[in-house]
């Protein structure tokens, strides 16, 4: 009966951590445009975000910190299975899952209002040049 109990708490463990990293799917990114774009004309100064979609899961987001510039898969962490796109809030400071109404930072990718619970899915950004790559 032990080894029973012992059992059945170690499946429920791993289930319940698997349930809450709601992985998101790995697809292909190769994304590349020249930093003069017009469409990446938000990304000119720090605290500018872009989206685009046909890219990842559900498309994505490019944010340029004062430092550098990140990039996320626009798929919110909430039911990842319906590859619900995130939308950038007014402001470019967060970005909200119109379905859940989770919230994320674009600064780090981290959820930052509940029913979100896990980070963004980040891709690399590479700046090479004039030519602005999102990549994984």
């Amino acid at each position: 009966m032990k080894k029973l109990c012992g059992l059945l708490l170690v499946f429920a463990l791993f289930a319940s951590c698997a349930k809450e990293q709601n992985l998101i799917p790995d697809y292909p990114v190769n994304f590349s445009k020249p930093i003069t774009d017009p469409s990446l004309n938000r990304l000119s100064s720090p605290g500018g975000a872009v989206s685009f979609s046909g890219y990842g899961v559900a498309g994505i987001i490019i944010y340029r910190r004062p430092d550098a510039y990140v990039a996320y898969d626009r798929c919110s962490t909430v039911n990842p299975e319906k590859k619900t796109p995130i939308v950038i809030d007014e402001g470019s400071l967060t970005a909200t899952d119109p379905v859940s109404g989770a919230k994320y930072s674009l600064f780090d990718g981290g959820p930052v209002k509940a029913p979100a619970k896990t980070s963004l899915k980040q891709y690399n950004v590479i700046i090479a040049g004039n030519v602005l790559r999102v990549v994984n």
